[in-house]
């Protein structure tokens, strides 16, 4: 007995959990008693160390690079590596080494393995149980189809060198078993190029060649000696650009009268009264695209204003009598009552 019987249970449902992944670490080991596994599982070894690093491996491939980096004999750092890894999954505290080493209790060692192993994808295990079950399906089906009372006499004959034909329904078992293709379509006989394919491939890449060359033609810095039109300047790039040649002749000028007048007897260049006509033309033009804006706007407002007028004066949305009238109906009806209401009063 491994211990408690709770013990005994976690364990075997371990080992043969790693034997369902298809671990390499537990093949050939035949291990049936319930101690050996424990011993296996929960005993400080380099073999449960690999155990450990294949298991962390398949929870998480990205760290195969890491892991194939460090030495054999760097065992120390691959324990560190681990333990990082089940703390990053929640499993386990940061300095639990004698967890990772195999030196705590058994029963937390096998909790342990069991929670890191549910965290292995099993889908490749799946399919690949999924293909053999299938083929063991249809070698039933065609064994015993060849077993029948019908089909004793071609079971003879195939003991024999010489052999009749087989029938059309064993022929199409045959068939059904024949090599299948990556998309689980059965290969056809004889491989009959697909000419409607071809076409449509034919159609689509001249297509793509007509849209690549109306393209290049567009664009004219590709071809060659073509020029590329100038980009136009905006009235922002120019003002910048005439405000830096201002500054930059100003800075000039404090350098000469402070450094440079001393040594020569000429006088500073003057700036050129230009500058501040082009600053005044932009102020102007700002202004007035600022005045056009506004109008823009007061345009926009006034058929805003209409439309809700025309709205309120065209939609039927006032009881009176029993049905909807629109606004100035509604109030031509009131101007009358109140005229008859004023006619009948007594003088």
């Amino acid at each position: 007995m491994a211990g408690t019987l709770k013990e005994k249970q976690l364990v075997e449902r371990v080992y043969s959990k790693l034997q369902g992944l298809g671990c390499p670490l537990v093949e050939g080991l035949f291990l049936q008693d319930a101690d050996s596994m424990k011993e296996l599982l929960c005993t400080s070894s380099l073999h449960r160390t690999d155990i450990l690093k294949w298991i962390c491996v398949s929870c998480c491939p990205s760290l195969k690079e890491k892991f194939s980096a460090l030495r054999s004999t760097q065992t120390d750092a691959l324990i560190q590596e681990i333990l990082r890894f089940g703390h990053e999954i929640m499993l386990c505290r940061p300095d639990d080494l004698d967890l990772i080493k195999g030196l705590a209790p058994p029963l937390r060692q096998l909790h342990f393995l069991e929670q890191l192993l549910a965290l292995v994808p099993v889908k490749q295990t799946q399919s690949a149980e999924l293909s053999v079950g299938q083929v063991l399906g249809r070698s039933e089906e065609f064994m015993g189809e060849l077993m029948s009372v019908p089909h004793m006499g071609q079971l003879t004959a195939l003991l024999n060198p010489a052999c009749s034909p087989w029938s059309a329904d064993l022929r199409e078992l045959l068939l059904r078993r024949a090599p299948q293709g990556k998309t689980g379509q059965s290969r056809p006989a004889c491989g009959k190029p697909a000419e409607d394919t071809v076409v449509k491939a034919s159609a689509l890449l001249q297509s793509t060649q007509s849209v690549l060359e109306d393209l290049r033609k567009e664009c004219v810095f590709l071809q060659p000696g073509g020029v590329s039109p100038s980009p136009r300047l905006s009235p922002c790039a120019l003002r910048l650009a005439i405000t830096d040649l201002s500054q930059l002749m100003t800075a000039f000028s404090q350098s000469f009268n402070t450094e440079l007048k001393g040594y020569c007897q000429r006088r500073p260049p003057a700036l050129s009264p230009n500058a501040q006509s082009f600053y005044n033309v932009h102020q102007l033009l700002l202004t007035c695209n600022q005045e056009l804006q506004a109008l823009q706007q007061l345009t926009e407002t006034s058929s805003a204003a209409s439309a809700t007028v025309n709205r309120v004066q065209t939609d039927r949305k006032y009881w009176g009598d029993g049905q909807k009238y629109t606004l100035p109906a509604r109030l031509e009806g009131l101007r009358k009552k109140y005229t008859e209401f004023l006619s009948l009063r007594p003088a």
